[in-house]
């Protein structure tokens, strides 16, 4: 039966495929399926993705979260955040303020690369990472290229078309393009992009699917929907919508065996964690195969 389900799926998304290149302008040329490796159905296991590295061992969002990440045989993917200093340099940094992290209240676009540099990003997490400094975009993608993890790298905020060619000339810089997939919660951002780097994957991340958000996910040209286990259980229709035009589904940032559970039984694709490791063992309990 699940493969029966799963030939007539592939043929609907086939034709969808086909529709969406010949009727959609500036469709994506890299499908969800081609980064992802397949989309899911109900009850298959989700890939892992590691939320602002390996948060578990080490202080989010710096190279030994990141490294412990890329070590890590259970991820597939390592997620991160990306915020331009006040000199237009891209940082790996979350917060919209220092103030959590670092006990500064400014701005990550407040201060320049060396005073950024100076702040201690570790310290806050205990006394084994004190002087731990943040790491810069190029610094990131340079640790990445070591590894074959795909990397989803989110830009914070909104970004204008000049600001975004930094972005983009980094990743072309670094050799592992097309291991990146870029994300926001911005519209303008993505539509942004969409004109800078239309072969780029992009995802759009939506704290609430609508009921049928296909037109809107064409619209913008992205490979995949990042959005909350609340969204997906509360409209599983939207899911299998997306599914049906080869658009996938992830969800963040999920750390307990009911939301993974939730949403492993609807067929999400990926799940961002803070708990890879824990994840990794519950689906290899709870998802035959893997």
């Amino acid at each position: 039966m699940k493969a029966r389900v799963a030939a007539i799926l592939a043929t609907a998304t086939s034709l969808a495929l086909l529709n969406t290149l010949v009727l959609t302008p500036g469709a994506p040329e890299v499908f969800a399926s081609d980064v992802f490796g397949s989309l899911r159905l109900p009850g298959d296991a989700a890939f892992i993705a590691g939320h602002r590295g390996d948060r578990s061992v080490a202080p989010e969002n710096t190279i030994a979260a990141f490294t412990a990440a890329f070590e890590n045989p259970s991820m597939q993917f390592v997620e991160t955040d990306v915020q331009l200093s006040r000199d237009g340099v891209p940082m790996i940094f979350h917060d919209t303020t220092l103030k959590r992290v670092t006990g500064s209240p400014k701005r990550v676009a407040d201060l320049n690369v060396a005073e950024l540099k100076r702040l201690d990003v570790g310290a806050f997490y205990g006394e084994d990472f004190v002087d731990t400094r943040m790491p810069s975009l190029d610094e990131f993608l340079e640790l990445a290229g070591g590894y074959d993890k795909r990397l989803l790298v989110e830009l914070k905020a909104d970004w204008t078309p000049q600001q975004l060619a930094i972005v983009v000339a980094a990743i072309e810089r670094s050799g592992v393009g097309s291991r990146v997939l870029l994300q926001s919660f911005s519209i303008e951002t993505l539509q942004n992009l969409q004109s800078a780097a239309p072969k780029q994957p992009r995802m759009l991340l939506i704290r609430e699917l609508p009921a049928d958000p296909v037109p809107m996910a064409l619209r913008l040209g992205v490979l995949a929907l990042g959005t909350t286990a609340q969204s997906v259980t509360a409209a599983p229709q939207a899911l299998q919508r997306l599914h049906e035009v080869g658009i996938g589904v992830v969800c963040y940032t999920l750390n307990s065996e009911r939301s993974w559970a939730e949403v492993q039984a609807l067929g999400v694709d990926g799940i961002i964690t803070d708990t890879p490791s824990d994840l990794d063992g519950w689906l290899a309990d709870n998802a035959p195969g893997t």
